[in-house]
Order: C-alpha cells, then structure tokens, then sequence
C-alpha cells in the first residue's frame, strides 16, 4: 500500500551541473541540479533568487549548461558552497568561451551554450527558460553516428532528500521494446 507523504518534491535524481556565466570579462560558476527539458528546443534552470549568479546571467541573458561527471565532481561541488559575491571563482575551473561567448568547462563532458528567452519568478526562485545556441561534446562520448553516448558520458545524479550524489545505471533495454513485445501479443 503507498503512503501520502504530503507535498512533497519527488522527481529526482536529475543530473548534476556546473552553470557558468561572465561576470563582466571573468566567469562565475555555481552548481545546480534544478535543470530540466520544457520541449523539444528548450531548457530550464531554476535558481535560487539570491545567487550572485543569477544577475550575471540576466544582464547577458546568456549561460552555459555544464554537465558533470566523476572526473571533476569535486570541483563542481566545491563551485555550490561558496558565493561569488564574496569569492571569485573564476580561476575554479579552466575554460574556454564557446561561440556565444559563455564560458566552457574543459572538463566537462557535454556542455551547451544557451539564450535566456524567459524568466519564470516563483516565490525565492527565478527559473531561467533557454534556447540552445551550441552543445559541445567530448569526442570520446559520441557514438559512430554522431549522437551522445550516455553509457560513457555517465551524468552524476542529484538526490534531494538525502542530499547524495549518484552514479548513473546500466541499460535497461532500448524504448518501446515492451510496447513491441505487448503489441504482437495482441494480434
């Protein structure tokens, strides 16, 4: 039998990121795990109303999505405990700028380059709604056919509750092989 738990938040875990954007001619980093997919064009990161970071973003209405893996959660990690109104992380991680001028992670495995087209303000959250501009992917992460290989790409996950990160799993099967399966059934 389930239980009602109340209210609460339940859609984790969801991947772990490093969002980066200038901070005049510097980058500023911050680590977020409030990230999703609005559609098929666009994305949505959703911060803290506070963070230092988030003025940076509105006044260039640009950002870049950093995803992270193993290799350098310890950084990114690092990147979300301390604010860049009172430190300068710009040397936290080493970078290039992308063709939309956001700053790119070296390290990070996939990272796109994104347009802020909307704000959506909740109470203590400002939700970023982008466009992307550009992704860039490691080349050892693309398959022979151009397309993003998450089996070695391997996002780390967020887990909220308990505030753990997560190793990403193993293939189940390719979608909609059960629907296949239960549809000849019905012949």
């Amino acid at each position: 039998m389930k239980k009602n738990i109340g209210s609460r938040l339940a859609l984790y875990p969801t991947p772990v990121t490093v969002i980066g954007a200038m901070d005049g001619e510097k980058p500023t980093w911050t680590l977020v795990a409030h990230v999703g997919i609005i559609g098929h064009d666009r994305v949505l990161v959703s911060l803290a109303a506070p963070h230092f970071i988030n003025h940076c973003i509105k006044e260039r209405q640009k950002l870049s999505i950093n995803i992270v893996d193993e290799g350098f959660l310890p950084e990114a990690d690092y990147s979300g405990s301390v604010s860049g109104a009172n430190n300068d992380k710009s040397e936290l991680f080493s970078y290039e700028l992308g063709s939309s001028g956001t700053p790119i992670i070296d390290k990070a495995p996939l990272t796109m380059e994104c347009s802020v087209v909307d704000v959506y303000n909740t109470p203590n959250f400002e939700s970023f709604i982008c466009t992307i501009d550009s992704t860039y992917v490691d080349e050892e992460h693309l398959t022979d056919s151009g397309k993003i290989n998450y089996r070695t790409l391997k996002p780390v996950l967020f887990e909220f509750p308990t505030y753990e990160y997560l190793r990403t799993g193993d293939v189940i099967t390719p979608c909609l092989s059960y629907a296949k399966e239960m549809k000849k059934g019905e012949r």
